[in-house]
């Protein structure tokens, strides 16, 4: 992937980048794997607003991934790369050969016309899944699953993957792309390779309406409001926040303080957390 730089025009031109969209091979999805995706905007079932700064946004409808690669030792033909609308990573269309089609996340160098499988016995190459079992240590692996046959969880951002350290008895030692590492039953599957599309990080959005696009409201800082809308409002001109540490609008701390419950049942399986 590369990324296509502008001219300073206009303002919003100025640091704006957006990626050239080399790799994508079509234009219009595979009509039987889309949904109609239903937009809450942050608002529950209620209409009260539990994840603010959400709404607007360009429509969108979802596209059906394979996160679980369940079908064993059946051959598939990667035909097209695809745009998704809802996740930074590219798309994969695969023409099985008992005539399925399905989404995966693609990886990076996984080209037209290549065949993958799944499977115990399949060949460690680029888009095939398999058990963590099966896998060599020292290979980059992504859509990790955290529970056998539950289908991948975790490392599906573009341009992440996860490395296998460690094998034990009926766990695999994973060291995860937050630096986090973990240890996962040796029967979850794992897909080889790393996800494409690894300049989505180098992306700069530009102006503030691009964000408007994908459904990104503008963020208010604290110290500008009201006292009865944040701890950090209320004062004459730009005051301080009038307290020894940031807390967030429900007077918990922030920046920096850790969140993850103490007692939550996976913390026995972390060897070493993130940073």
């Amino acid at each position: 992937m590369a990324i296509r730089l502008y001219k300073a025009y206009t303002p919003g031109t100025r640091h704006r980048t957006v990626s050239t969209f080399n790799e994508i091979t079509r234009d219009k999805a595979e009509k039987s794997l889309l949904v109609k995706n239903q937009c809450r905007q942050g608002h529950n079932n209620r209409g009260i607003i539990t994840s603010r700064y959400k709404g607007g946004g360009h429509k969108k409808r979802y596209r059906k991934i394979d996160f679980k690669r369940n079908k064993i030792n059946i051959k598939a033909i990667v035909k097209t790369i695809e745009y998704d609308p809802n996740r930074n990573a590219r798309i994969a269309l695969l023409h099985y050969i008992d005539g399925e089609k399905r989404y995966i996340l693609h990886p990076r160098s996984l080209n037209i016309g290549s065949q993958i499988i799944s499977g115990p016995s399949a060949p460690i190459e680029i888009g095939n899944a398999l058990p963590l079992s099966s896998i060599p240590l020292g290979t980059a692996v992504h859509n990790i699953e955290l529970r056998p046959k539950k289908g991948g969880q975790i490392v599906r951002a573009a341009g992440t993957y996860a490395q296998i350290v460690a094998k034990e008895g009926k766990f695999v030692t994973l060291k995860l792309p937050s630096s986090e590492v973990r240890i996962i039953h040796n029967q979850c599957y794992a897909t080889i390779g790393q996800i494409g599309n690894i300049d989505a990080c180098n992306i700069s959005i530009g102006k503030a309406g691009r964000n408007r696009w994908l459904g990104k409201k503008p963020r208010v800082r604290g110290v500008v409001m009201n006292p009865i809308d944040h701890p950090h409002g209320g004062g004459e001109g730009r005051s301080p926040i009038g307290r020894p540490h940031p807390v967030t609008p429900w007077g918990k701390p922030a920046l920096g303080m850790k969140t993850r419950n103490n007692k939550k049942y996976s913390n026995r399986y972390i060897l070493r957390h993130r940073k």
